[in-house]
């Protein structure tokens, strides 16, 4: 559904062959925590004006939220995030609700509320209601009501499920339609607050690909493109703060800086495709257990993984992977050298 939404704003910004000049100070040949970094100082220094959480007789994260997200489909009403339903009598599953129904008191069935994306109190320190805790980049409107569902829970990967829930292990999952966007702004908030917005503490699960980024949010950023919703709402915000997040103008960012399942990449002059890895090669990725990988470097190592995490094999150069004994399924394979690292996924039969 929100794939299909109507352009909001017909902004020029955006290109998908060309990098936008709001990344002129960034060296893109760099990788991993260089690159984060880099993208660190310019999200911090755009970021001049900060949004008061409440306030009146000037724009506060209410109006942010009345602007930035706004249904294309019907400008009257606001997207409701983890909403999936405006058809059933459950007000709890509203996708959108009137941008005018804003909850500002203790009673708040059948309005809409803000949702902090990285929960205010998993920060380290906690985000308050200022700064990173009004940074309007990391909040979405949301039913009151789910979002007391939703609460500070961490978010968990689940089987395919258009709906949000709260997961058997007491975590949260988003739903289909929400999980990249999701992923998206817990990197921007990493990267914008470094130390305070630290991935690990809202994403359950394994870390295959980084030590500081959970397998869960690269794959969602993976899986689930960014919609124009997501664009509509970055440029608003680039106009109101200054900033904007990096994940949503490229994806792809994410696999560069933490590895794993290529996203989406929007800017054809970017690629990783350098001399480290310009005649790698690995084949098959379907395979009864052989696989072939050449390099011309000779300096790589490799790791295979299963889908839970798990160490299955590890060498230096090697140009024959053996994996037959182990059962059938989906493997991972990184390999790595200078520093860089690509990983394949492997399907077992």
């Amino acid at each position: 559904m929100k794939r299909l939404l109507l352009l909001l704003l017909l902004l020029p910004y955006l290109s998908p062959a060309q990098i936008p000049e709001y990344y002129s100070s960034i060296d893109f040949t760099q990788t991993g925590n260089n690159l984060k970094n880099q993208l660190t100082t310019l999200i911090t220094n755009t970021h001049t004006t900060f949004l008061p959480y409440t306030a009146s007789g000037t724009i506060d994260t209410w109006d942010a939220l009345s602007l930035t997200d706004l249904n294309p489909n019907n400008t009257n009403n606001v997207l409701l995030i983890y909403g999936w339903n405006d058809s059933d009598t459950d007000l709890t599953n509203d996708y959108s609700r009137d941008k005018n129904l804003s909850c500002h008191n203790s009673s708040c069935s059948g309005l809409w509320s803000r949702e902090h994306v990285f929960p205010r109190s998993l920060g380290t320190p906690n985000l308050g209601f200022e700064f990173a805790g009004s940074d309007a980049h990391n909040l979405r409107a949301i039913d009151a009501y789910r979002n007391e569902t939703r609460s500070n829970l961490m978010y968990e990967a689940a089987p395919s499920n258009v709906m949000s829930y709260v997961t058997p292990y007491g975590n949260w999952y988003p739903g289909d339609e929400w999980r990249g966007d999701v992923a998206r702004i817990i990197m921007y908030m990493y990267v914008r607050y470094t130390t305070q917005c630290a991935p690990n503490v809202v994403g359950a699960g394994i870390n295959t690909y980084s030590t500081d980024m959970p397998d869960v949010f690269l794959l969602w950023n993976s899986q689930d493109p960014v919609s124009q919703y997501e664009i509509n709402r970055n440029n608003i915000l680039n106009d109101l703060q200054g900033n904007r997040n990096p994940f949503i103008d490229n994806p792809y960012l994410a696999t560069i800086i933490w590895n794993g399942p290529q996203a989406t990449n929007t800017w054809e002059e970017l690629s990783i495709n350098n001399n480290t890895f310009s005649n790698l090669v690995l084949y098959p990725t379907v395979t009864q257990g052989i696989i072939h990988l050449s390099s011309n470097n000779p300096n790589y190592t490799y790791q295979v993984y299963n889908t839970v995490g798990q160490l299955v094999k590890s060498s230096n150069t090697s140009e024959t992977i053996d994996i037959s004994n182990n059962p059938k399924g989906v493997y991972f394979i990184k390999v790595q050298a200078d520093d860089l690292s690509k990983t394949y996924k492997i399907i077992l039969n």
